[in-house]
């Protein structure tokens, strides 16, 4: 077996919303090693300048090129949204591959009036818009800023009724288009699927981009000769935050306390300014 085969994926995140992406690497490519890594001492990603972004995700991607990952995830819709197209340019040898595009193709299969709830960077990018427009001219799109959701996460407070209230309001010009799709915008959204299941109604279809990406991550992985056939590793989890504090909050997700490491990124030089934009349609 080659030694590329035995290589990890490199996933990444700004924190636990990438979780999402690594249980269905779990479910979908059991025999894959996995390196983890959640950069939470620069979250939330999502009211960064784009520039900010490109710099955070080279950051993790010289990184992850030093630990030799086959592949890379970006289990992060604001940095598939902002650096993407930047960073396949400039790491040619390194299959990176982001979560917008196969959410949009789920997207597409699922409805015609489509709701997208992400960052406010993410929205504003209108990444998920030309996405799935590209795939089908005439579905329509609505877009929500969730500026809220992903520090609420990161603070475990799903299940708060304050984290109810916002939802709703989120939710609220969604509903009045009448959807039949949402998507979830940010892979930390997952996490909020039995808020919003109480909240929309049965008719709506829920599309998580996670699933998404990883059937398209084993395709392209088939393409290439690099999937592995030996038994894994063990995943490996770095942070650039508080390691205890990630290994609290991911346990209720992952169903184990993950042994976590820590690696030391450049501050941010630029505090983040919040991003307003209005629903699109």
């Amino acid at each position: 077996m080659r030694e590329s085969q035995r290589s990890p994926i490199g996933v990444f995140d700004s924190g636990v919303g990438g979780l999402t992406v690594l249980r269905e690497l779990y479910r979908q490519l059991p025999d894959e090693s996995i390196l983890y890594f959640a950069d939470t001492a620069r979250l939330p990603y999502g009211t960064r300048s784009k520039g900010e972004i490109i710099a955070f995700v080279r950051d993790i991607l010289d990184w992850m090129t030093e630990r030799r990952v086959k592949m890379v995830i970006m289990a992060c819709n604001t940095s598939s949204a902002l650096a993407l197209d930047e960073v396949r340019q400039e790491y040619p040898d390194l299959p990176i591959l982001g979560v917008i595009l196969p959410g949009a193709k789920a997207a597409v299969r699922q409805g015609k009036r489509i709701g997208i709830i992400a960052t406010p960077a993410t929205v504003a990018s209108r990444a998920y818009e030309r996405a799935i427009h590209e795939i089908d001219p005439v579905a329509r799109v609505w877009q929500v800023p969730c500026p809220e959701f992903v520090p609420l996460i990161e603070a475990n407070r799903i299940f708060d009724p304050y984290t109810t209230r916002v939802a709703k309001e989120y939710l609220e010009p969604l509903l009045a288009e009448n959807i039949d799709t949402l998507v979830y915008g940010c892979t930390h959204y997952r996490h909020l699927a039995p808020v919003f299941r109480d909240l929309l109604p049965d008719s709506v279809q829920l599309i998580d981009p996670a699933r998404s990406v990883v059937r398209a991550a084993e395709k392209e992985l088939e393409l290439l000769g690099l999937k592995n056939t030996d038994r894994p590793l063990p995943t490996g989890f770095t942070v650039s935050g508080d390691p205890e504090a990630f290994t609290r909050l991911s346990k209720q997700w992952l169903g184990y306390s993950p042994r976590v490491g820590k690696v030391y990124f450049p501050a941010p030089t630029v505090l983040p300014v919040p991003v307003e934009v209005p629903v699109s349609s």
